[in-house]
């Protein structure tokens, strides 16, 4: 309830509990001055009487409304009852003086608050018989005219309160459904604000997932990078220098020396540029094509294994990440091929095709079991489980089909998505 209702309702009750003093005073006061409608002092004494009963009548009420909870406001037996007894003290005084009709229009004020349902219609009729019976010159009516005027005054009250008492309800029903309404929406409101309470915890327990997931991905990114660079440069290097210490003659050393720094640097280069999140160093001026061309060809020429590369479909000017990812994983694959499989023969293809592009590696190796490789160990690289991961980020996949003395296919797909222009 707003401040305004409140005054406005506090104001309502000042007029209920005093208003029937101001009307029986004003009735008193015009009956008194007109003493000609006065028969004698017994009438005198009888309205008299009658006064001091209604008095201590609303004192009654007055006091019991204030030990009433929620202001009196509602029907009960009590307030039916005072009800009936101040219209038969305001239908007596009126019977002696038409004045006190303004008396009786106290019934018209609180009908609302005193009877209950249907009854309420009975008790505004009863006040209306009353004040008609004043207007129409006092009650019983004496005449057949005075009858007449008695009926219609008395249709005239009967009716106007019916439809005030019925615009009465209607607004009490309708500011119940406000009260109901404006609880609902408290109740929706209450929800909402909870549900909004549960959000900012969840978002920001999101964000501490995001985060953690962030360093993971970052860390998982760094140590791919690391096994796909230093390490695979490393283990040139440590080749390169095997076949130093076993040279027939100092040139020939020399040669693998060169090739070893050379080595070196370029994994120097791309242990930088994988901290810095950079493309490889083969992708630095070359699309995916080039790259792969010349890593295979440095491959074969490293390794003495024979290696051919093959371009299929139309070649497209690939997304960065895209590039890098198919790049690692045929270094990967090369590597792999090197070290595990003793291959004499390697072919490497890429394949555009419409909105995918796949990268195959075939040797011709000893081959393995895909379902018996053994589990990452701290001393083991990424391997197949690497290249997988790469593919994966890209919404790709790698499959792989090897058996024993059979060699190795592997075969990774990823959308083909486009370098930004």
């Amino acid at each position: 309830m707003t401040a305004t209702d409140r005054r406005i309702e506090r104001r309502w009750e000042q007029v209920h509990a005093w208003g029937p003093y101001g009307l029986l005073g004003i009735s008193v006061v015009l009956a008194a001055v007109s003493t000609g409608q006065m028969d004698g002092p017994a009438e005198w004494e009888l309205d008299a009487g009658l006064v001091v009963a209604a008095v201590l009548l609303q004192v009654w009420w007055n006091g019991t409304r204030s030990r009433r909870p929620a202001h009196g406001r509602t029907p009960s037996r009590a307030g039916t009852a005072y009800y009936v007894v101040r219209w038969a003290i305001a239908f007596t005084l009126t019977w002696s003086s038409g004045f006190f009709a303004f008396y009786a229009a106290t019934g018209y004020m609180d009908a609302d608050e005193l009877i209950p349902g249907m009854w309420r219609r009975l008790g505004l009729f009863a006040s209306a018989i009353t004040v008609a019976g004043a207007q129409s010159g006092g009650l019983p009516p004496e005449s057949v005219t005075q009858w007449l005027a008695f009926g219609g005054l008395l249709a005239a009250n009967s009716g106007l309160q019916t439809v005030v008492a019925h615009l009465t309800e209607q607004e009490e029903r309708r500011s119940r459904e406000r009260a109901a309404t404006i609880g609902e929406l408290e109740r929706t409101n209450a929800a909402l604000q909870q549900a909004l309470d549960e959000n900012v915890a969840l978002h920001t327990q999101l964000v501490v997932q995001a985060r953690e997931a962030g360093v993971a991905d970052e860390r998982r990114r760094l140590a791919a990078e690391i096994h796909d660079t230093i390490a695979q440069g490393l283990t040139g290097i440590i080749a390169q220098l095997q076949v130093v210490a076993n040279a027939p003659d100092l040139a020939v050393a020399r040669t693998y020396l060169e090739r070893a720094s050379a080595l070196a640097r370029h994994s120097l280069g791309e242990a930088r540029r994988s901290v810095h999140n950079l493309a490889p160093v083969a992708l630095a001026d070359d699309g995916l094509p080039e790259a792969l061309k010349k890593t295979v060809a440095e491959w074969g020429e490293r390794t003495g294994i024979r290696a051919e590369f093959t371009v299929t479909g139309t070649s497209e000017q690939l997304h960065d990440e895209v590039s890098a990812t198919l790049l690692r994983i045929a270094q990967e694959a090369l590597s792999n091929a090197s070290r595990h499989a003793r291959a004499a023969r390697v072919g490497v293809t890429l394949s555009f095709m419409g909105d995918e592009v796949t990268l195959d590696v075939r040797d011709d190796g000893r081959g393995f079991d895909p379902l018996a490789v053994p589990a990452r160990t701290g001393a083991g690289g990424f391997g197949l489980d690497g290249m997988r991961a790469r593919a994966e980020r890209m919404a790709g996949s790698l499959a792989v089909e090897s058996e024993p003395g059979h060699g190795t296919a592997l075969s990774a797909r990823v959308p083909l998505v486009r370098h930004a222009s």
